[in-house]
């Protein structure tokens, strides 16, 4: 940690702990506390630390063929071109309050946070941020042949685990379509099973045109994949978009194993059961605390709102287990 000023830049405010190894959902540092990791590595340990079959795809897959580059094919990888439409498109594009859907250029831009944009300014232009939920002012801005795509977060996890109603969901989908625009789901962190859905808008019934993936996808190695309809698809042409690194087989092969543990119904359900159950025990044991203002969330996507600062409770609680010997169990 004393080094880390000298050879790295300062990126991250990092929490004042050094970890070392990790199995399931626990963590351990170089004193030999125990730690919950209720983070997973920012919503991507979608099966917690040394998955065996994750482990076993990863390097079966390393000792076959690890990366070839996207101008060839390989076993674990899809791709689909197809043409064009050739119509002029519209170029305004809807995003929501508290939103945050990467640090790119163009997804930057979709976030509405300003101290994520304002370092890059100026970002893309013609992104306009609606109040997440209100429908009324969604509705009017919404227009045929200037809006071009709507995204949006079934459920917000960077602005706080807010979700969004059933009816908010049906009614973009409604205006998507009469207005021509394109609907995006962004599932990077609500999606793979964390709400006890394979996909988060599953317990909508509501269904998008578009919708990102990236963070558990692969569990541990980074990927990022984005889902199409056919007639999405038919617009994309070859040479419209490349990536050095994508379609990797290694990072693929990971992928279709974390996707197979995940489709397992009792993998879902049990995500589902045990969202209840840690819903109802912070419930139980926060609910008369009065600097907690609510528990919310779905399946294992959970969030406490305080009325205080955050970072102060969990220096505190730091402090507090650094003085018991032996170390005891705290959470990530």
């Amino acid at each position: 940690m004393e080094a880390e000023g000298r050879v790295i830049v300062g990126t991250y405010a990092r929490t004042p702990i050094v970890l070392v190894s990790g199995k399931g959902c626990k963590l351990y540092d170089v004193e030999g506390r125990e730690y919950l990791d209720m983070s997973s590595g920012i919503a991507v340990n979608s099966l917690g630390h040394g998955d065996p079959t994750w482990l076993k795809a990863v390097i079966e897959q390393a000792n076959t063929l690890t990366h070839i580059s996207n101008i060839y094919y390989s076993i674990p990888q899809f791709q689909r071109h197809s043409h064009p439409n050739g119509k002029e498109p519209p170029t305004e594009f809807t995003s929501f309050t508290n939103s945050f859907h990467g640090r790119t250029m163009g997804a930057l831009a979709l976030t509405s946070k300003e101290h994520y944009r304002s370092p890059f300014e100026p970002v893309m232009p013609g992104v306009t941020f609606v109040e997440y939920g209100n429908i009324k002012v969604t509705g009017e801005l919404i227009q045929k042949g200037k809006t071009a795509a709507v995204f949006v977060e079934p459920i917000q996890g960077e602005g706080g685990i807010y979700s969004a109603t059933k009816e908010f969901l049906q009614f973009l989908h409604s205006a998507c379509d009469d207005f021509g625009a394109l609907l995006v789901f962004d599932e990077v962190q609500c999606g793979l099973g964390r709400t006890g859905y394979l996909w988060a808008h599953e317990s909508y019934s509501v269904f998008s045109y578009i919708m990102t993936l990236a963070k558990p996808l692969a569990g541990d190695l980074p990927i990022g994949v984005v889902l199409v309809t056919k007639r999405v698809a038919s617009a994309i042409n070859s040479g419209d978009h490349g990536s050095t690194f994508a379609s990797s087989p290694l990072v693929c092969n990971a992928a279709l194993a974390v996707v197979d543990i995940i489709l397992e119904p009792s993998f879902l359900a049990g995500i589902a059961r045990k969202g209840q159950y840690l819903k109802q025990i912070l419930t139980q044991k926060l609910g008369h605390n009065p600097h907690v203002k609510e528990v919310r969330g779905l399946g294992l996507i959970v969030g406490i709102e305080l009325d205080v600062q955050v970072a102060s409770v969990v220096d505190a609680c730091r402090i507090l287990a650094s003085w018991c010997s032996p170390p005891r169990r705290g959470m990530l």
